[in-house]
C-alpha cells in the first residue's frame, strides 16, 4: 500500500489535533472521523473534506479505514479500541490506554489475535529534547546516573474530566523515567491530594530502581504557570530538558553546554511512526506494552497514596 487509510475517533482539542497532522502526513490519507458532537464534524467535513459520523460502529464498515487513533475521554477507550480491533483496523489510543491494567491486558491480547497493530500515544517519547538526553545518557556523557527528576505542572485544563492528575500529566513521566533508563522501577512511593478537584490535583512520586537511579516526579494541576522539565544528575553531570522549548543544557565540570536544537512537533513523530508501523517500515516506539506498563505504574502510585507505603512492582511486563 501506498498510504494508510485512517480515521480519527474523538474530534476534541486533541483530535483535532491528530485530523491536521494526519491530514498533512505523505504516508496517511484522512478519510473520515467520528464524534457524538454534530456541530464539530459539520466543521470537521468542511475543513477536510472527509466523511463524518456520529456513530463510529457506522464509520469502521467502510474497508478504505485501515487505521483508526482514539482521541476519547480515557474512560471511554477500553470499549472503543477494543470495537476497533473487531473490526480489523490498526490503531493508537491515546494515553492512557485505559483505566484498568485488566482493561489494557484485553486489549493486546485482542489485538494480538486479530493481528492488528497496536500502538499508545506516550507523546513525550517522540520529544526531540527526550531522544537528545537519552542518546547522551545512553553514550554515557553524565557518566552513572543518580537520579532523573521531572515537573509537569500548570493550571487545571478544563478539557480533563474523566481522570484525575496521575493519569493525566504523571503516567507521562512514569513511563519517560522506564524509556530513557531502558530499566524497570521496583518500589514507588507516592503523595496525591485534591485541593480544587473531584481526582487528585497534586502528586509526588518516588520510583526506586534495583540500584541507581532514583526518580522524582512532581505533577499537579495548581500551580500558576505550565512547566515542563526534566533533569537527569550523573556522576560526571547534570542535562536539563525543557518539554516545551525542546531545549537542552548540559553542565559538568568544564562548564555549561546548550546545544543549538530544531523545533519538531512531536505528534507528527508520533503519527509518522504509527503509520509507517502500519505499513511494515518501522518498528513502534510506544507500543501496547508499554501503554499497559504505564496503566499499571499509574494504578500503584494511587494505591500507594491511598495506604501511605511504598508498594512493590511486580514484574507485570513478564506475565
Amino acid at each position: 500500500m501506498d498510504k494508510v487509510g485512517v480515521a480519527v475517533i474523538g474530534c476534541g482539542a486533541w483530535g483535532r489535533n491528530h485530523l491536521r497532522v494526519l491530514s498533512e502526513l505523505k504516508g496517511a490519507k484522512l478519510v473520515a472521523a467520528s464524534d457524538i458532537n454534530q456541530e464539530v464534524l459539520r466543521m470537521v467535513k468542511e475543513k477536510y473534506e472527509i466523511q463524518v459520523y456520529t456513530d463510529y460502529h457506522e464509520m469502521l464498515k467502510d474497508k478504505e479505514i485501515e487505521a483508526v487513533t482514539i482521541c476519547t475521554p480515557s474512560s471511554t477507550h477500553a470499549k472503543i479500541a477494543l470495537d476497533v480491533i473487531e473490526a480489523g483496523k490498526n490503531l493508537l489510543v491515546e494515553k492512557p490506554m485505559t483505566i484498568t491494567v485488566e482493561e489494557a491486558k484485553t486489549i493486546i491480547e485482542r489485538a494480538n489475535e486479530r493481528k492488528v497493530k497496536l500502538m499508545v500515544g506516550h507523546i513525550e517519547r517522540y520529544n526531540p529534547a527526550v531522544q537528545r538526553v537519552k542518546k547522551m545518557i545512553d553514550e554515557g556523557r553524565i557518566g552513572e546516573i543518580v537520579l532523573i527528576s521531572s515537573k509537569r505542572v500548570s493550571r487545571w485544563p478544563e478539557r480533563v474530566g474523566d481522570v484525575g492528575v496521575v493519569r493525566d500529566l504523571a503516567i507521562h513521566d512514569l513511563d519517560l523515567m522506564r524509556y530513557i533508563t531502558g530499566a524497570e522501577p521496583t518500589e514507588i512511593y507516592a503523595v496525591t491530594g485534591s485541593l480544587k478537584h473531584k481526582y487528585e490535583d497534586h502528586a509526588n512520586i518516588i520510583l526506586k530502581f534495583n540500584s541507581n537511579p532514583t526518580g522524582i516526579i512532581e505533577a499537579n494541576w495548581i500551580t500558576p504557570k505550565k512547566i515542563r522539565e526534566l533533569t537527569v544528575t550523573g556522576s560526571e553531570g547534570r542535562i536539563v530538558a525543557d518539554y516545551i522549548t525542546q531545549e537542552i543544557r548540559i553542565e559538568n565540570s568544564n562548564g555549561v553546554y546548550i546545544p543549538n536544537t530544531q523545533y519538531e512537533e512531536p505528534l507528527k513523530r508520533e503519527l509518522e511512526n504509527f503509520i509507517n508501523v502500519v505499513l511494515g517500515i518501522e518498528e513502534p516506539i510506544a507500543t501496547g506494552m508499554d501503554g499497559l506498563i504505564a496503566v499499571y505504574l499509574c494504578e500503584l502510585t494511587l494505591k500507594s497514596s491511598k495506604t501511605g507505603q511504598p508498594i512493590k512492582v511486580e514484574g507485570i511486563w513478564n506475565k
